[in-house]
């Protein structure tokens, strides 16, 4: 009896084994290709579950379904305008068919090689067959260096102009949104033998090598120094402007006020001659006597003077020596 419930343990036992090593479960993110003997069995298990297979005969192969990252490796490119410039982009993608997957690369390492054999020479064609600024802006709004729109709009015909001529220069034929279509688009039909789906490509950095990068700069620093200088320019003639226009308001206020004063003194001294003239008129031979006296206390302090006995000057003095 013991031999037999032996035996039953080892065949359950068998049977579970059996039923543990042909189960496999498929998580939500993960695809499975069955494969016998090095060949592709049935057709891929997408569906998340529990699954079977035929145990040591059979192996599952996992893939993942969600989205995958491939990052290029930074390289030097010239563009159309002849400027050197590093450019680093990245990529999204994914496997939509596992089994061409696994019957051509086969594992992450294998995908990411294909990639990088079609991606970067994509990327290094449309870089190369335009300007500079298609892979740097996407529309031709106004650049953040020019000055706000009423600014703008209050500028002369002629710096409008010139404002135009220098957008002008940064004319978008396509842009930067289009150029990573057309590298999708022309990297997509070389990955469907791979089961791979290219889903979006991006360049993620633009920089200029480094000998373009001071001369840039370099560049850059002068165009703000020269608006710096402008702005500096209009500063100091707003500011002779505000100082002509405070001497000539304070001429006017001195003017008027010489004007009023000059008024004013004249009517006192007519008021004061006035007063004189009535003052004197009483007595004449008074005044005349009074201002003969300040003319010699003037004359004679400290004086030597000739003069005739018969001067009108002297005639007070006879008059005292007729006394």
């Amino acid at each position: 009896m013991m031999k037999y419930r032996g035996a039953t343990l080892v065949i359950v036992g068998f049977f579970v084994f059996l039923l543990i090593t042909s189960a496999y479960v498929v998580d939500e993110t993960e695809q499975v290709v069955i494969t016998q003997f090095g060949k592709v069995v049935g057709e891929p298990v997408t569906t998340p579950g529990l699954n079977f297979k035929i145990p040591f005969i059979q192996t599952a192969s996992y893939f993942p379904k969600n989205l995958q990252i491939w990052d290029g490796d930074p390289g030097q490119i010239p563009t159309k305008d002849k400027t050197y410039i590093w450019v680093d982009t990245f990529a999204r993608w994914k496997i939509v068919d596992p089994i061409k997957y696994f019957q051509t690369v086969n594992n992450m390492v294998g995908a990411l090689g294909r990639l990088d054999d079609i991606i970067d020479p994509a990327v290094r064609n449309f870089i190369t067959s335009y300007r500079l600024v298609e892979s740097v802006r996407n529309t031709d709004r106004p650049m953040d260096t020019f000055e706000s729109f009423d600014s703008y709009e209050t500028q002369s015909a002629d710096n409008k102009e010139q404002s135009h001529s220098q957008i002008s220069q940064y004319k978008i034929e396509i842009g930067r949104s289009e150029i990573n279509k057309m590298i999708i688009a022309q990297a997509q039909p070389k990955l469907e033998p791979f089961g791979i789906e290219l889903v979006d490509v991006k360049i993620k950095r633009i920089n200029y090598v480094e000998k373009v990068r001071d001369a840039v700069y370099g560049r850059m620093i002068a165009e703000r120094k020269q608006i710096a200088e402008k702005f500096r320019a209009e500063g100091r003639g707003e500011a002779s402007n505000i100082r002509g226009d405070k001497e000539k308001e304070l001429q006017l206020v001195r003017s008027q006020a010489y004007k009023v004063s000059q008024e004013f003194k004249g009517t006192a001294d007519a008021k004061a001659t006035e007063i004189y003239a009535a003052a004197y008129g009483i007595d004449p031979e008074f005044y005349a006597l009074v201002k003969t006296l300040e003319v010699y206390r003037s004359a004679l302090d400290n004086s030597t003077l000739v003069l005739s006995t018969d001067s009108d000057f002297m005639k007070y003095f006879k008059g005292i020596k007729g006394e």
